[in-house]
This record gives structure tokens, sequence and C-alpha cells, in this order.
């Protein structure tokens, strides 16, 4: 008896994930004399400095940070 390739015999099925959008959101004011929420949050996304920026992924638990403090923040959507 042959032994037949594994790979040869096993098909393989490409699983397409629904395109997730992001979003880039940059800090644009200082967090210098905020409430302590709003410094929160923008430690939550993982904001550090004026000018840093991160991608995040679009979903309602981001959007809520973000609305939250949109006088602090500047968000593109990518997609």
């Amino acid at each position: 008896m042959a032994v037949k390739d594994a790979k040869a015999t096993t098909q393989t099925k490409k699983v397409t994930k629904p395109v997730e959008k992001q979003l880039r959101i940059r800090l644009v004011r200082s967090v210098i004399g905020r409430p302590r929420k709003h410094r929160e949050v923008v430690k939550g996304l993982g904001l550090r400095r004026i000018d840093s920026q991160v991608v995040r992924r679009d979903c309602p638990e981001i959007r809520g940070m973000v609305n939250k403090i949109p006088h602090l923040l500047k968000v593109e959507e990518l997609d």
C-alpha cells in the first residue's frame, strides 16, 4: 500500500472574514487641566502625548470612548 500525501488529499477552504473597519485616532489637544475621566479615556485608547496616533477597530466600545472626548481627538476612518 502506498501512503498518499496528506496535503494532496485534503482540500483547503478559504474562509473570508468580513473586513473590519478601523479608526485612526490622533490626540490633538493636551490633557493637562482636563478632568480625570478624560485623561483616563485618553490613556485607555493608548494615546500618550500630543500628535500620538493609534489604529483601533471600529466598535461601539471605541466609539463611545471617542465620543466622550471629541474635543481632544481627530478621528479618521480607514478601509
